[in-house]
């Protein structure tokens, strides 16, 4: 069976389970402490971060959105990868604007200590532009891309809850309500509930 190396809260593994559990994979799940990583884990990525995929055929997988999209690819019973081309290369657009210029932010509004220079209300108000983009998609439609949740909305759901829980308070003070519905609506899904519960192994759903 193949091994998923994963680390509970991190929105990087988050979106990992997500997608694995939406395709029916089955693997074994491997939590990883962050004061002591698994040598194995090491072995295959010696980057150290979570997740990373081994496969039975020993192909190995370390970056999220790679892990995602090999699952879905495989099998993908909800259509998260779209109807075409065009919508996927869309989301993916999307995507990378959230893990580059978003977490960037992200990061320097909840863990300004570590990012000498840091102001992290400069970055705070540079997150809200993003996620006024998003409130703006969600304005026209149920969800970021269309009707359904699909790779979009779970790919950015982790990291906007990891942004929202710096202070939920604030969060739903500075941000549209469709947005924070959204927001809600994800947390509160059977399928992020299932992924979020801790356990030594993960079954496909």
């Amino acid at each position: 069976m193949a091994t998923l190396f994963s680390f509970r809260r991190c929105p990087y593994a988050i979106r990992a389970r997500l997608a694995l559990a939406a395709s029916g994979a089955e693997m074994e799940l491997v939590e990883v402490s962050l004061k002591a990583k698994p040598e194995r884990m090491l072995e295959l990525s010696p980057k150290g971060t979570v997740p990373v995929v081994e496969l039975d055929d020993g192909t190995v997988l370390e970056e999220s959105l790679d892990i995602m999209l090999w699952t879905l690819r495989n099998k993908d019973p909800h259509q998260w990868l779209g109807s075409n081309e065009t919508t996927l290369q869309e989301m993916l657009s999307v995507i990378e604007t959230n893990d580059g210029d978003f977490k960037h932010h992200l990061d320097r509004t909840k863990y300004a200590v570590r990012y000498e220079g840091a102001d992290p209300e400069k970055h705070r108000s540079e997150a809200n532009q993003f996620l006024s983009e998003l409130a703006d998609r969600l304005s026209v439609n149920a969800y970021l891309i269309g009707p359904k949740p699909v790779l979009l909305d779970w790919a950015l759901l982790p990291f906007i809850r990891q942004f929202a829980n710096i202070d939920r308070v604030r969060f739903d003070a500075t941000t549209e309500p469709v947005l924070q519905h959204w927001l809600d609506q994800g947390l509160n899904s059977e399928l992020f509930q299932a992924v979020m519960k801790k356990g030594s192994k993960w079954a496909g759903r």
